[in-house]
C-alpha cells in the first residue's frame, strides 16, 4: 500500500486519486474522511474539537493497516476484489468486528467514492454491511410511527416537520454520525446501509464503539457539544395560539391563568406581531409598550417568547440594506426570493427572502436588530420559526450560501441561525435562553436549541407519530423537545371528538421535555392572513377538558424538581429526558421494540393513549426493575406486559420502585 502517513492518533493513506484519513476522535470513537485529491476542504460538520487525543498503535503491511486504540480498532485492507482493488475498513471492539464497509458492486464501485451527478455535479456514496435483523434509531425527527428505521429510505433534507440529524444508533453496538450537511439520503436496506450526499466531494463520518447506548450517547455529546442546563423557568407550562392580536389580549390570557392559580411559565407572541416581516420589532399599534408588558409578565412569573422568522419581506425597512450588503441567501439563477407569504399590508402573498444564517456578518446584523428591539426590552426566549429554511419550491439546489452551494451545506441552516442568537445573548450578558426551533442539525443543542415537531395535523395518527418522533430526536442529540399539543392545522375546540384528542395530547405533553400548548384552531382564516385563528386556551375546550388540563398543569408543577434533575443530567452526560427503553435496559430484547411507550427519565414509564375511545392500554415493564402503579398502589415485576386502566383523565404512567416521584 503506497503513500501511508502515520501520526500519533491515526493514519492517512492515498490510493489512486482517493485520499483517506482515519484518526481517533474522542473515547471509543474514530473519525474517517475520504475525498478525491485533497482533504483540504471547508469543514461545516458538527464535530467540535476532540475532547482529548487518544493515541494509537499501528501495524502496517503491503495490503493492510491495523490500528488499535484501547478496546477499539480499525483494519484497513486493500481488497483486490475482482481485479479492481479498493480500500475497505472494518471497525472492531475487543478484536471483534462491529461495523464493516461494503462495496456497492463486486467490481466497481467500492464502498466509498465520489460519483457524477446530474448537470455536471457530483455526489458521494458510503456503504456499510448490515444484518437483516439490525435495528437503527435516531436520524432526527420524521413523520412516521417507526422507532426502528431498518427498511426505510430517509431524505437528508430539512422540511417542516422533518428534522434531518444524520446520527444513528445501532443495536449492534455502535453509533454513527454522517458528518456531512449535504442534501442526500440514507438507505437502510436488508443487507446494507448507504449514505448519499449531493453536491459535495467529501465523505466524513464518526463511529463510536462504546459498550452501551448510554455510553454511545455520552460520547456523541462530547464530540458535538453539550446542551446547557434547561432553565428552571422553562420546565413549566407554555401557552400559545396562532396569534394574539395585541399586547392587552396577551396580558388578559396571562392574568386569567394567574387568577385561576395555574402557573404559567411562558406565553408566546407568534408571527405578524411586526410591522413587516424582517423588521425584527414589535408593531407599535399592537404592542404600544412592550417593556411594560414584559415587566407585568415577569411579576406573574411568566416569560414572553417572541417569534422571529429568518424571512425578509421586500416591504421591510431592513430589506434594501440586507440585499445591498449581500446578507440575503443568493440564488444561482433568478432573483433572491425563496418563499411567498401574505404579510401585513399585502393584498396577496408576495415573495420574501431568507437572510443568510451561514454568514457570520449577516448573523451579527440580525442579532443587532434583535438585541435593540427585543432583548433590551427584556425578551429572553425566542421562537425561531421556518428555519429549515422553508423554501418554495422546497429544494435548495438553486441556492448559494456564504458557506457554499445549497446542496452541499443547506442542512446546517437551522444550526447556524440558532448559533447567531445564542452567541449574541452570551455577548449581551444573558447566559440562559431557550431557542425554540422548527428544525435542527447535529450539534445544535449546544446553542440552547429546543425543537418542536412542526405544523402537524390535529389527528390521532399525528399524535401516535409524536411518541416515536420525540424518542428519535432525543437519540439524535436534542434533549429539549415538544409538539403542538392538539396538533397545529385545525381542530374545533367545541367538537367533543376533538376535545378527547386534545385531552390525550395534553396528558402526553405533560411528560415531554417541554410542555407547550399551540395550534391554529377553528374557525381558521386563509393561511398567511393576519387573523388570530380560534381560541386555544385550556378553558376553550369545555369544562371536562379544562378540569383535566388544570390537574395536569398542577402535576407538572410537582414534577418540576424531577425534571430539573433530568435536564442537569442531559447537560452533563448527554442522556435525554425522553428516552427509549433500551437506553436504560439494553439487555432486555423487548426494550428495543416498544415504540409506543418510553421512559421520562429513569423513574417514569409512560404509555400515551393515542386512539379514540381507548380506555385501557397494555404496558410492557422492562426487565431489571419493578414498577408501581400510582393509582392502584400495586407493584409489578419487570419483564412482563400488564393492562392498565386509562379513563379519559388518566395517562398510564408507572413509577420505578425505589424512586420518590410525586405522582
Amino acid at each position: 500500500m503506497r503513500d501511508v502517513t502515520i501520526c500519533e492518533t491515526g493514519f492517512e493513506v492515498r490510493f489512486e486519486h482517493q485520499i483517506m484519513r482515519v484518526e481517533t476522535w474522542g473515547a471509543d470513537a474514530v473519525r474517517v474522511r475520504v475525498s478525491r485529491h485533497t482533504l483540504d476542504r471547508p469543514d461545516h460538520g458538527a464535530l467540535v474539537d476532540r475532547p482529548h487525543p487518544v493515541a494509537v498503535e499501528i501495524e502496517q503491511s503491503t495490503d493492510r493497516i491495523r490500528m488499535r486504540a484501547g478496546r477499539v480498532g480499525v483494519d484497513l485492507i486493500l481488497d483486490s476484489g475482482a481485479g479492481n482493488p479498493r480500500t475497505h475498513l472494518t471497525f472492531l471492539r475487543d478484536g471483534n468486528p462491529v461495523l464493516t464497509e461494503a462495496p456497492e458492486h463486486f467490481w466497481w464501485p467500492g464502498s466509498h467514492g465520489v460519483y457524477p451527478s446530474g448537470s455536471g455535479g457530483v455526489e458521494v456514496h458510503q456503504v456499510f454491511a448490515s444484518d437483516p435483523d439490525e435495528r437503527f434509531y435516531g436520524l432526527g425527527q420524521h413523520a412516521h410511527e417507526h422507532l426502528d428505521h431498518k427498511g426505510l429510505v430517509l431524505d437528508l433534507i430539512q422540511r417542516n416537520g422533518e428534522v434531518s440529524i444524520p446520527f444513528v444508533l445501532s443495536d449492534r453496538g455502535y453509533g454513527l454520525l454522517w458528518n456531512n450537511p449535504a442534501v442526500g439520503r440514507v438507505e437502510f436496506s436488508k443487507d446494507s446501509t448507504r449514505w448519499v450526499g449531493q453536491g459535495t466531494e467529501l465523505i466524513d463520518y464518526w463511529v463510536c464503539l462504546a459498550p452501551t447506548p448510554r455510553d454511545i450517547l455520552s460520547r456523541y455529546t462530547d464530540v458535538v457539544g453539550h446542551a446547557p442546563v434547561l432553565p428552571h423557568w422553562a420546565t413549566g407550562f407554555w401557552q400559545s395560539r396562532l396569534r394574539y392580536m395585541s399586547q392587552e389580549e396577551l396580558l388578559d390570557v396571562a392574568r386569567r391563568y394567574r387568577d385561576l392559580d395555574l402557573p404559567l411559565s411562558v406565553i408566546v407572541t407568534d408571527f405578524i406581531h411586526w410591522p413587516a416581516m424582517g423588521d425584527f420589532r414589535f408593531d407599535e399599534a399592537e404592542y404600544p409598550d412592550p417593556k411594560a408588558m414584559i415587566t407585568e409578565l415577569d411579576e406573574m412569573g411568566t416569560r414572553l417568547m417572541v417569534s422571529v422568522w429568518p424571512t425578509v419581506s421586500p416591504l421591510s425597512e431592513n430589506y434594501d440594506e440586507l440585499r445591498e450588503r449581500g446578507y440575503l441567501v443568493a440564488t444561482e439563477n433568478g432573483v433572491e426570493f425563496h418563499q411567498k407569504f401574505k404579510d401585513k399590508g399585502m393584498p396577496t402573498p408576495l415573495p420574501v427572502a431568507f437572510y443568510d444564517a451561514t454568514n457570520p456578518d449577516a448573523r451579527a446584523y440580525v442579532w443587532d436588530k434583535i438585541k435593540r428591539n427585543y432583548h433590551d426590552l427584556g425578551v429572553r426566549v425566542f421562537w425561531l420559526d421556518a428555519c429549515e429554511p422553508e423554501l418554495n419550491p422546497g429544494h435548495p439546489g438553486n441556492l448559494s450560501y456564504w458557506a457554499g452551494p445549497g446542496l452541499a451545506v443547506n442542512n446546517t441552516y437551522p444550526r447556524d441561525n440558532a448559533k447567531g442568537f445564542f452567541e449574541g445573548m452570551r455577548q449581551a450578558g444573558t447566559p440562559e435562553t431557550v431557542l425554540l426551533c422548527r428544525s435542527a442539525w447535529a450539534g445544535q443543542a449546544r446553542y440552547g436549541a429546543a425543537v418542536w415537531s412542526g405544523d402537524i395535523a390535529p389527528t390521532w395518527e399525528a399524535l401516535r407519530q409524536q411518541v416515536t418522533a420525540g424518542q428519535s430526536i432525543a437519540i439524535s442529540g436534542i434533549p429539549w423537545w415538544t409538539s403542538d399539543i392538539g396538533g397545529f392545522h385545525g381542530g374545533d375546540p367545541e367538537d367533543p371528538a376533538y376535545q378527547e384528542l386534545f385531552i390525550r395530547w395534553f396528558e402526553f405533553g405533560t411528560f415531554c421535555p417541554l410542555f407547550r400548548l399551540h395550534g391554529h384552531r377553528e374557525p381558521r382564516e386563509a393561511e398567511g392572513a393576519v387573523s388570530p385563528g380560534g381560541p386555544n386556551e385550556i378553558w376553550s375546550y369545555g369544562d371536562t377538558a379544562f378540569e383535566i388540563a388544570a390537574d395536569y398543569i398542577r402535576l407538572r408543577e410537582r414534577l418540576r424538581p424531577y425534571i430539573d434533575s433530568l435536564m442537569e443530567e442531559a447537560a452533563r452526560t448527554g442522556i435525554p429526558p425522553m428516552r427509549p427503553l433500551f437506553v436504560e435496559y439494553p439487555d432486555d430484547p423487548r426494550a428495543w421494540n416498544t415504540p409506543d411507550q418510553y421512559l421520562f427519565g429513569p423513574d417514569l414509564l409512560v404509555r400515551p393513549i393515542t386512539r379514540a375511545g381507548q380506555v385501557e392500554a397494555e404496558v410492557y415493564l422492562p426487565a431489571g426493575s419493578s414498577w408501581r402503579d400510582p393509582v392502584t398502589g400495586l407493584v409489578h415485576e419487570g419483564g412482563q406486559t400488564i393492562t392498565v386502566d386509562a379513563p379519559l383523565e388518566r395517562i398510564p404512567v408507572l413509577v420505578r420502585t425505589g424512586s420518590n416521584i410525586p405522582m
